[in-house]
C-alpha cells in the first residue's frame, strides 16, 4: 500500500513499516477511502518529521490526525489569543496618542502597515520541503537571501502582536523561530548566529536578536499558552539564560556587542554597550521569568548609562551615540561617545542607525510603565518637539550630532517613528505628535525601516503590550 504526499510524490516501499502503523492507525478510526489516506498521510508525516526542538508540531495537526488542507482548518486549531490585536493598551499617566485620528483608524493604520510589511519582508523558506515550515525576514530587496538576526526578533515580535488580527500569526511566529534555531551562533549555540548564510568559519551572535527573540516568547507563552508543538516558556527561560551568561558583563551588568566579546578586552569588553542594546522592558521581562539571575541589576546599569551620556554630553537634545565607550576615573566608572571608527564607522559617537532605536527602547518600558525610563524619553521628547517646530515633520533630518544638528538632509522612518514614540511621553506635544505621526504612518522603505516604523506604529497605537501586561482578552 502507498503512502502519498501533499505534493502527490508516491513512496509505496520507502516507509513500509510506518505505513503499516499508519493503515492500523486508520483502521482503528473507522476511516476509509480518501479519509483514511489522509489519515495515513498524517499519521506518516508527524511520525517521521519532527520540529527542531524534537517535538511534532500538533499545531499543524488536527484531532482527527488529518492534515489542514486549508487555512480555515488550520485557523480551528489556533488558541483564541490572551492579548489579541487591537490592545488598547493603558500607558503611563501623562502620556499620550496621536489625537487627530480615531482608535479604529490608527488600527487600520497599524493592520495596513503589517501587511505590507508581511508581503514585502517576510519570506517562507522553502515552505512545500519543509515540515513545519519555516520563515525568515528577508534583508533587502537587492539581498533577499540574507537574514540577520535583529530580522528574526523584531518579526517575532511583529507577529506575536497582531494575533487576533491575523489568525496565522503563531504559524509565522513559530515558523521564525525555529529558522533561528537551524543556525545557531558558532560560539554559544543557543543562541542564533548574527547572519544568514552564515561565513564559512561561522558567525557569532549580537546582542539584540537575540534579546528581541527572548521577549517575544515570553509574549508568545502569555498569548497562546506553552502546551502546543513549542514550549514558548521552556525556550525563553534557555535563551534568557544564554543572553546572561554570554552576552552580558559579569561586572558592569551591561549588555555586550555579542557572545564575540571578551569582557576584559579592548577595545570591546563589558563597558563597551550598543545603546540600542539597552532595553528596560526587555530586562523588566527577563527579571520577572528568572528572578534569581540579576536581571534587575542589568535594568538599573543600562538606565544608569543612557542617563549619565544624556546628562554629560547632550544635555541640549537627550539623544545617545551608536556605541558607548568608558574609563575609570577614581573609583568612578564614567561613560562617554565612541570614537569614530570604533566597530562600524565615522558616525560611531553620533545618533546614527543604531541609537535611533534608542526612543523606541525606551518607549516599550515607559510608556508601559512609567518610572525612569520615561523621564529619560521626555528629554528626546524635547529635542524632537523642536525639530519639528524649526524645520517641520517631513524635514526632522536623519541622523544628529549629539547636541542636535543633523548631518543627514534627508527623510525616512527609521529615525523620525521612534522620535514619533519619544513625543508620547508629554501633553505639550500633541501637535508635533500629530504632525510626525502623519509623516510616517504611509511610509514604506526597506526592512529595518520598516521593521522599525511598525513596531513604533504598534507603541503609537497603543497596541503594544509586554508578558505583564493588563491585555484585554
Amino acid at each position: 500500500m502507498a503512502c502519498t504526499t501533499p505534493d502527490g510524490e508516491s513512496r509505496p516501499l520507502l516507509i513500509l513499516a510506518r505505513t503499516a502503523v499508519s493503515c492500523l492507525l486508520a483502521v482503528a478510526l473507522a476511516a476509509c477511502g480518501q479519509e483514511a489516506a489522509a489519515v495515513r498521510v498524517s499519521a506518516t508525516k508527524a511520525a517521521t518529521t519532527a520540529a527542531p526542538n524534537g517535538a511534532v508540531d500538533l499545531a499543524m495537526i488536527d484531532a482527527s490526525g488529518t492534515e489542514p488542507r486549508s487555512r480555515a482548518v488550520e485557523q480551528r486549531l489556533e488558541p483564541v489569543p490572551a492579548c489579541p490585536f487591537p490592545q488598547h493598551a493603558d500607558y503611563a499617566a501623562g502620556t499620550i496618542l496621536p489625537g487627530h485620528r480615531s482608535a479604529a483608524q490608527l488600527d487600520a493604520d497599524v493592520v495596513s502597515a503589517y501587511e505590507e510589511w508581511k508581503a514585502d519582508h517576510l519570506v517562507p523558506v522553502d515552505v512545500s520541503a519543509s515540515w513545519p515550515p519555516l520563515y525568515r525576514v528577508a534583508f533587502s530587496a537587492t539581498e533577499r537571501g540574507r537574514t540577520v538576526s535583529e530580522g528574526v526578533g523584531y518579526g517575532m515580535l511583529i507577529t506575536v502582536a497582531m494575533a487576533g488580527h491575523d489568525a496565522r500569526a503563531r504559524h509565522y511566529f513559530d515558523g521564525l523561530w525555529r529558522f533561528s534555531r537551524l543556525h545557531p551562533s558558532s560560539i554559544d549555540r543557543r543562541l542564533m548566529a548574527w547572519q544568514v548564510p552564515e561565513s564559512a568559519s561561522g558567525d557569532a551572535a549580537a546582542f539584540d536578536g537575540d534579546a528581541d527573540m527572548a521577549l517575544a516568547l515570553l509574549m508568545a507563552d502569555r498569548q497562546w499558552g506553552s502546551d502546543g508543538a513549542i514550549d514558548y516558556r521552556r525556550e525563553a527561560e534557555t535563551l534568557i539564560a544564554a543572553l546572561r551568561e554570554s552576552m552580558i558583563g559579569p561586572d558592569s551588568h551591561l549588555p555586550m556587542l555579542g557572545d564575540w566579546v571578551d569582557p576584559y578586552g579592548e577595545p570591546h569588553n563589558e563597558f563597551t554597550p550598543r545603546s540600542s542594546d539597552l532595553m528596560p522592558a526587555s530586562f523588566r521581562a527577563f527579571a520577572a521569568a528568572a528572578p534569581e539571575a540579576g536581571w534587575g541589576d542589568v535594568f538599573d546599569a543600562s538606565l544608569n548609562v543612557v542617563d549619565q551620556v544624556q546628562t554629560r554630553f547632550a544635555r541640549k537634545s537627550g539623544l545617545l551615540p551608536d556605541f558607548i565607550e568608558s574609563e575609570r576615573v577614581g573609583d568612578e566608572r564614567r561613560f562617554r561617545p565612541a570614537r569614530p571608527g570604533f566597530l562600524e564607522g565615522a558616525h560611531d559617537g553620533d545618533y546614527h542607525y543604531n541609537a535611533g532605536r534608542v526612543p523606541l527602547r525606551l518607549g516599550m518600558d515607559g510608556l508601559l510603565n512609567g518610572g525612569r525610563s520615561l523621564t529619560l524619553l521626555r528629554r528626546i521628547a524635547d529635542f524632537a518637539a523642536k525639530r519639528v517646530e524649526a524645520v517641520g515633520a517631513g524635514q526632522i533630518g536623519a541622523g544628529f550630532t549629539l547636541d542636535g544638528a543633523s548631518y543627514g538632509n534627508y527623510f525616512t522612518s527609521f529615525f523620525a517613528a521612534p522620535l514619533a514614540v519619544a513625543l508620547m511621553s508629554d501633553a505639550r506635544y500633541q501637535t508635533q505628535l500629530d504632525a510626525l505621526y502623519d509623516a510616517i504612518v504611509d511610509r514604506r522603505e526597506g526592512y529595518y525601516e520598516d521593521s522599525i516604523n511598525l513596531l513604533s506604529l504598534l507603541l503609537l497605537t497603543g497596541n503594544f503590550w509586554t508578558p505583564d501586561s493588563d491585555c484585554r482578552a
